[in-house]
């Protein structure tokens, strides 16, 4: 596994099922030495690179009730439907505390994707250099446009990572892994298709035309990344997780039951293949044995 990254897709509330996965490795003590995730992604996947079982499901389905974390109060009173100061400071420091300690000590990489509104590309942080600012970062990369407001963090201001790079295993190759495990949030065989609203994006975003430009463009990014991951997949160099059947659940879901079953399927995808997923692991470390032999 020493040269397998893990790549985790976003897509708000729907990471409750790249959290029931998380989960599951976390009880096999299966680790990459590499992660990298976007938007809600990168959210759960913090907890799991914390080593906290459990703290996923406490705060993305226990508070999801609380009006501070999702609710148009929100968005009246900030503009945002999450509530990203509840989000990404209350909760982490306060409620269900992030172990810091242990995420900074573990020494697997971690990046996150965030979108510049600037210039429209892709911005990537590490944890190696970016650290100590994790929330801030994960707060930048979980700010859906129309949703949530940009963040600013290294003199730019930055969305989500989805935006321009919604599941990031060029990047993962282009760092060095390049054999991956995907976690989709989607099922199989969903396409993006064109937004209705590009004369409201042009409109809501005419400060930052680029990211007007990235938001028409959209579904074109995401179904040609599909069309690589399947590449991927013919080559054997991609493992993918995705949910099994379908489950009603948007980005803005707040319905307990919903997401608890989310979560579960993604605990039980990941259960059910375990196996098929450590014979990939396992072909790659007999490749890279037999190439250094």
């Amino acid at each position: 596994m020493e040269a397998t990254g893990l790549v985790l897709e976003g897509g708000g509330m729907r990471g409750l099922y790249t959290a029931g996965v998380l989960e599951y490795f976390l009880e096999q003590n299966l680790y990459f030495p590499y992660v990298i995730g976007v938007s809600a992604g990168a959210c759960m996947a913090a907890s799991y690179l914390s080593r906290q079982e459990g703290r996923n499901k406490k705060v993305n389905i226990e508070l999801v009730s609380d009006p501070r974390y999702l609710s148009f109060r929100n968005f009246i009173r900030k503009r945002e439907l999450f509530g990203m100061d509840f989000l990404f400071d209350e909760i982490p420091t306060k409620i269900v505390p992030f172990d810091f300690e242990t995420f900074l000590s573990e020494k697997q990489q971690f990046v996150v994707v965030t979108t510049d509104c600037e210039t429209g590309e892709a911005i990537y942080f590490n944890k190696h250099e970016h650290g100590n600012d994790i929330l801030k970062i994960l707060r930048a990369s979980s700010s859906i446009p129309f949703i949530a407001p940009a963040v600013e963090y290294n003199k730019k201001y930055l969305l989500d990572g989805g935006i321009i790079d919604p599941i990031p295993v060029k990047k993962s190759q282009q760092d060095g892994y390049i054999k991956n495990v995907v976690i989709m949030t989607k099922p199989k065989h969903f396409k993006r298709r064109p937004s209705k609203a590009a004369s409201v994006v042009k409109y809501l975003y005419k400060r930052h035309p680029m990211i007007a430009s990235l938001l028409q463009e959209r579904y074109k990014i995401y179904n040609d990344t599909l069309s690589f991951i399947e590449e991927e997949k013919t080559k054997g160099n991609v493992f993918v997780l995705q949910p099994s059947v379908g489950i009603p659940v948007g980005r803005i879901e707040r319905n307990q039951k919903k997401l608890t079953e989310l979560y579960e399927l993604g605990y039980n995808d990941a259960k059910s293949q375990f196996n098929q997923l450590k014979q990939f692991l396992i072909r790659q470390n007999q490749m890279i044995k037999s190439k250094e032999g």
